[in-house]
C-alpha cells in the first residue's frame, strides 16, 4: 500500500505476555520498533538487551532498537549481536554522529539518526544520505500515549523537502502520537515510516488496527 510502513512499538505492549502480543502483529506490520531508556537522556527506564536478545529467538520480524540514551557509542556492537536490525541513536547524544553511523554499517545493520522535539531539525540534515532513517520525535520522548505536537508538520515538510532537493533515499519516521485521525495529515508531511504504540496494542484487533493506519495515511 504505497509507500508506508507502520512499526507497532513494543513499549505499550503488555509485558507479561510480550511475544503474544508481537505474534498478534507479526503478520502485518512492517518491523517492530524497540525504545531503550537509560534514564538518563530521558525520564524512563524501559529494557535492554536482555529483552531484545530473548524475543529474538522468536521471530524474524525486523528490529528497529531507538537508543535513548546518553552514549550510544558504548553500546553499538552489543545492540547489533543482540538482533538489531536497525540502530537508531540520538542526534543530541553524540558528539561524531559520523564515526557511529559507520559503524553500525559496518556491522551489516541499518543505521538511523533520532531528533528530539526541541532540536533544530536542521541537526539532521547533514546525515541525509548518511543514514537510512531520520526519526522525528513527534512528542517528548519517555513515555508512551502521548498526543502528536502540531509543531511537529512544519519540521517533517522541512525535512521532506531537504531530502528531496537531495533526492536522497533516506525514510523519514516519526514516533509520538499516531492515530487514525492524524496519520494522514503526518504521511502528507512527509513521513513514511510509523511507530505506533497505543494505537496498536491497545487495540482490540492489533493486525487491523495496523492496516487501518496504512489505509488512513492513503485516503485521498
Amino acid at each position: 500500500m504505497k509507500d508506508i510502513g507502520i512499526a507497532p512499538s513494543i513499549l505499550a505492549a503488555d509485558f507479561g505476555y510480550l511475544m503474544r502480543d508481537i505474534k498478534a502483529i507479526e503478520k502485518n506490520a512492517d518491523c517492530l520498533h524497540i525504545d531503550v531508556m537509560d534514564g538518563h537522556y530521558v525520564n524512563n527506564i524501559s529494557f535492554g538487551i536482555p529483552v531484545i536478545q530473548s524475543i529474538r529467538k522468536y521471530t524474524d520480524m525486523k528490529f528497529f532498537t531507538h537508543l535513548m540514551i546518553t552514549n550510544p557509542g558504548q553500546y553499538i556492537k552489543v545492540f547489533a549481536e543482540s538482533g538489531s536490525d536497525n540502530i537508531t541513536f540520538h542526534v543530541e547524544c553524540s558528539e561524531d554522529p559520523d564515526a557511529l553511523i559507520e559503524e553500525i554499517k559496518s556491522m551489516g545493520k541499518s543505521a538511523g539518526i533520532a531528533v528530539h522535539p526541541d532540536t533544530p531539525i536542521e541537526d539532521v540534515f547533514p546525515f541525509i544520505g548518511k543514514v537510512d532513517i531520520i526519526l522525528v520525535m513527534t512528542v517528548y520522548p519517555g513515555f508512551g500515549g502521548q498526543g502528536y505536537l502540531d509543531i511537529s508538520d512544519e519540521r517533517l515538510r522541512k525535512l521532506r523537502k531537504a531530502i528531496d532537493d537531495q533526492n536522497a533515499d533516506t525514510v523519514i519516521a516519526v514516533d509520538g502520537g499516531v492515530t487514525e485521525d492524524n496519520i494522514k495529515h503526518i504521511y502528507d508531511a512527509g513521513a513514511r515510516l510509523f511507530v505506533a504504540g497505543s494505537s496498536v496494542f491497545h487495540a482490540e484487533d492489533p493486525e487491523k488496527a495496523i492496516d487501518e493506519l496504512k489505509r488512513c495515511a492513503t485516503l485521498s
